[in-house]
């Protein structure tokens, strides 16, 4: 427990009982500053979690979005997704010039983020 109490001239008593006590001086006090700093630490990186979450999911929407809109791409057994920054396309495609141009605006709407191919061609489809 660091209790710190002011005197008169706005300084703690803490660093002086600690010493006294052979509890350090200082680094009790230090410890006790410390721990903001570690609770800080974790909030940052819970809302630099939360911020790559909303990133991925705002890639994943645009890159649908320009798949589906794409006038010769048939996306109705395209799935995309992305994951840390990279936007992964899974399914199949008719054709290699679907597999092409799938590509080809998959990577347009990432923006220049990895497009990772995870399609396959299956002649005759459906």
């Amino acid at each position: 427990m660091n209790i710190v109490r002011k005197n008169r001239y706005g300084r703690g008593y803490a660093p002086v009982v600690a010493l006294m006590c052979g509890l350090g001086g200082m680094f009790s006090v230090a410890g006790a500053q410390a721990a903001p700093s570690l609770v800080a630490s974790r909030s940052t990186a819970a809302t630099a979690s939360q911020d790559a979450e909303s990133a991925d999911k705002a890639l994943q929407q645009r890159v649908a979005a320009a798949l589906h809109s794409a006038r010769y791409i048939d996306d109705e057994h395209i799935d995309v997704s992305a994951e840390n920054g990279a936007v992964v396309l899974r399914g199949f495609v008719l054709d290699e010039w679907d597999l092409l141009d799938a590509l080809s605006a998959a990577r347009k709407a990432a923006g220049g983020r990895p497009v990772i191919d995870g399609l396959s061609i299956k002649e005759g489809g459906r």
